[in-house]
């Protein structure tokens, strides 16, 4: 005799969907949170200069800028201008289950970063979510590849029309802007994409 877990009820299952978006809620909103706090800290107390933390290429305390530099911005201009698509972005990957986001989020984070600590020009200091930001938005678009998915290629496809000219972020351009935190980010989202889902590659290797 076989048995198997009782199907949850209607209201069981949107009970369980209700706690699921609130936590996915908590985790982006949290995160957008504390990277508010910590500007207005640096506004309030501009003598910390909290900036100084970011990424800083090939010096030793600059690594340690990695994990911090999503979490600082120049000013609040900047910061605004990455909150909405942080939101969007991160929720699509959380859809995913938030072990995707947060495999994704320290991935992008830790692999992005390192790349602009190798490679970015010496004396700059290289700050804000934005690469985390590209590195959400290459998972999203190389995902369904990976996975051999319709839904996600219909995501990707959805995002090149709305967030596409966000790619030009990757070349060389405005003064300012680090490049190659979007550029290493953006590789990095699609390298994550890569590992976790390896269906595609395990096809290529058996024809």
């Amino acid at each position: 005799m076989a048995s198997r877990p009782q199907d949850p009820t209607p209201r069981e299952a949107a009970r369980e969907l209700a706690n699921s978006l609130k936590a996915h809620a908590v985790t982006l909103f949290g995160m957008l949170a504390a990277m508010w706090a910590i500007e207005l800290i640096d506004f309030l107390l501009p003598f910390w200069h909290l900036d100084h933390y970011g990424i800083r290429p090939r010096q030793a305390s600059g690594l340690l800028g990695i994990p911090l530099a999503p979490f600082l911005h120049g000013d609040f201009g900047h910061l605004a201008a990455n909150s909405l698509p942080f939101l969007i972005l991160g929720g699509i990957v959380m859809l995913g289950e938030r072990g995707v986001f947060w495999a994704v989020t320290v991935f992008v984070t830790v692999v992005g970063g390192f790349g602009v600590w190798l490679l970015a020009p010496a004396k700059t200091v290289h700050l804000g979510a934005s690469g985390l930001i590209f590195g959400y938005l290459g998972f999203l678009l190389s995902r369904g590849i990976f996975e051999r998915s319709f839904l996600w290629i219909a995501i990707a496809l959805a995002l090149l029309i709305a967030y596409g000219s966000m790619i030009f972020g990757v070349f060389p351009g405005t003064p300012g802007i680090s490049w190659q935190g979007h550029l290493f980010g953006f590789g990095a989202g699609i390298l994550a994409a890569w590992a976790m889902f390896p269906k595609n590659r395990k096809l290529y290797r058996k024809s």
